[in-house]
């Protein structure tokens, strides 16, 4: 079920937007797989390629995606099992530049990414009905864990928007 405002803070309405299924789980699926097929059609010089220079490359793009869907469902896990403690927020541009993500090959990345995705969705499947509603604090904010699962696939969608758009894949 869609997340009411109240599940979220308002920075992360786009992401909310970029989602109007219902069923987020079957969402966050075929995202999966579109993903990949886009992943698989890359080689090494199209992930190294950055639309201007201070930008992230398209590796670096790739791997924030990865490392924010692990902060969204850690935040999730905990939540859904009752954290009552603040969780902390991140802040993507440090994460992004310790990773070295330019360095890795981009196999390691379509398969970094697969892996993510795949106990992402282990996860949410089994996930308690009543699990989905629970609220914590993230990033000084309250969110339920249905909003989370709306922002996992919200958040890739904004990027994967970026890809085309800006780098044109």
């Amino acid at each position: 079920m869609r997340p009411e405002l109240s599940e979220y803070a308002p920075s992360y309405a786009d992401y909310i937007a970029r989602v109007p299924e219902e069923d987020v789980l079957s969402a966050i699926e075929l995202q999966s797989s579109d993903t990949q097929k886009l992943l698989a059609s890359l080689d090494e010089t199209h992930a190294a390629f950055r639309y201007a220079e201070s930008k992230w490359s398209v590796k670096q793009v790739i791997g924030h995606v990865i490392d924010a869907e692990r902060v969204f469902g850690y935040r999730a896990l905990a939540i859904s099992r009752g954290e009552t403690q603040r969780l902390p927020g991140f802040d993507e541009k440090p994460y992004t530049e310790a990773a070295g993500y330019d360095a890795w090959k981009l196999g390691d990345l379509s398969e970094m990414y697969a892996l993510v995705r795949r106990t992402t969705i282990v996860f949410f499947r089994n996930l308690p009905g009543e699990a989905w509603t629970r609220r914590g604090i993230a990033s000084d904010a309250e969110v339920t864990v249905n909003a989370l699962a709306y922002m996992i696939v919200g958040h890739e969608r904004h990027h994967v928007s970026v890809l085309r758009e800006r780098y044109r894949l």
